[in-house]
């Protein structure tokens, strides 16, 4: 029986979500913004342990990838708001099963540390 080849990262679907949406960051902003269109203060409200470079650096890694979109309103002063692109929006589905499946994980793994053995 042979041995399969070995996976080249560069060409792993899972390698490749992982790296445009994983790090400690993008998934709670990505969790944001799949609620709702928000501005930068707002952002940084809802998670308030993000220095503001973070989250900056963040924002712009997500909208070089297509995943979420930056709109600047022309008013005084500057108005900016970040939202899903489309590919952000396809992202949706797959971000719900991903925080079903974080609370099964979670509430499973708090019932078998308060079981008895």
């Amino acid at each position: 029986m042979a041995l399969p080849e070995p996976i080249d990262p560069l060409f792993c679907p899972t390698e490749t979500v992982l790296g445009l949406i994983g790090g400690k960051w993008k998934g709670m902003i990505l969790w944001c913004l799949c609620r709702k269109t928000m501005r930068f203060n707002a952002l940084q409200r809802m998670i308030p342990s993000i220095s503001q470079r973070m989250l900056t650096k963040q924002l712009r890694e997500l909208e070089d990838h297509g995943i979420i979109k930056r709109t600047v309103y022309a008013q005084v002063p500057p108005k900016v708001e970040y939202s899903l692109s489309a590919h952000g929006e396809a992202l949706k589905p797959i971000l719900d099963r991903l925080e079903d499946w974080a609370r099964n994980y979670l509430l499973q793994r708090r019932e078998e540390e308060q079981s008895p053995e």
